[in-house]
């Protein structure tokens, strides 16, 4: 079996009723994972994420990749810690084999995952894009 990451998705744009909630929970969920969590004036942004104040909050699934199983839990147990709520403990799935995860809503419902696929090689850290011109 061979996954490839990266290609679908330009950037996911989520509405949040509290700001302040939202920024911190995405903020101890991210920097669990390693990843660092940009502010600024009425939003904050991360990667291909960005969330920002809205009258309704979105109603999404989203998954980030985890680098093991120990990136899972953390990001699970600084989630709760941060006021997300209990949607699946860290555990393996039956998605395929390998496939070990947690899930939490977080302050607007939204159902946030983190995912390890398993032992993997990866065929490049990341995409990097260069404007031209």
């Amino acid at each position: 079996m061979e996954l490839k990451r990266g290609r679908l998705i330009d950037h996911v744009h989520l509405r949040t009723r509290d700001l302040a909630a939202s920024q911190a929970f995405y903020t101890a969920t991210l920097e669990a994972l390693g990843i660092q969590v940009t502010a600024g004036d009425g939003h904050f942004f991360v990667d291909e994420l960005w969330v920002d104040r809205g009258e309704t909050s979105s109603r999404i699934h989203l998954a980030f990749q985890a680098a093991d199983r120990a990136a899972v839990e953390r990001w699970y147990a600084a989630g709760l810690a941060a006021g997300g709520r209990d949607n699946g403990a860290p555990g393996e799935r039956n998605y395929h084999p390998g496939y070990y995860a947690a899930f939490l809503l977080d302050p607007d419902g939204n159902n946030i995952e983190a995912v390890f696929h398993g032992p993997s090689e990866r065929s490049a850290e990341a995409v990097v894009v260069r404007p031209l011109g």
